[in-house]
């Protein structure tokens, strides 16, 4: 992980007033660890299973704290949960492909996108500080069979899915 995401996390908690933790720290190391989405919840679960001291009000405090930093993301794919993404500081202009059936989450660049959102920003008047896509869809297999196959070990695992 890099030292330097340590670094900036500490010093704002610092300059908020708080103490640095050893959860906080297994939490921004795990957070960090990997490009990947989670919710509160499936952040929990991991820890739990490394570090049994960490609390779930730790877990959503680590999350508000890093939000309120601009060293993570909140992000709208769905569902009832909150998703969190950490790796957008290097990748500004974001974009998601979510299975319909899964909700496995798919990220993807494209210029020609962050091209088009720099042109209708300017139309209007603005200047494109971050871009964000959402897009829902059906992979071919749930098309041509009605089921992804994601779905399965997805629920096996844990993963958030769809509600019906």
């Amino acid at each position: 992980m890099n030292e330097e995401i340590i670094e900036r996390f500490n010093e704002f908690v610092k300059r908020k007033g708080l103490r640095r933790t050893s959860q906080r720290d297994s939490l921004v190391s795990m957070i960090f660890a990997k490009d990947e989405h989670f919710t509160s919840e499936e952040l929990y679960e991991k820890i739990r299973r490394s570090d049994a001291d960490v609390s779930r009000a730790t877990v959503y405090r680590t999350i508000s704290l890093l939000v309120d930093a601009g060293m993570l993301r909140e992000i709208d794919l769905g569902g009832e949960e909150k998703t969190y993404d950490p790796n957008f500081l290097d990748k500004p202009s974001h974009n998601h492909l979510v299975c319909v059936d899964c909700r496995k989450v798919v990220e993807f660049e494209d210029k020609n996108i962050d091209t088009l959102g720099d042109c209708i920003a300017r139309r209007l008047g603005f200047r494109t500080v971050q871009q964000e896509i959402h897009i829902e869809a059906a992979c071919q297999t749930l098309r041509d069979k009605g089921m992804c196959p994601e779905l399965l070990s997805r629920r096996l695992s844990g993963k958030r899915i769809k509600k019906r």
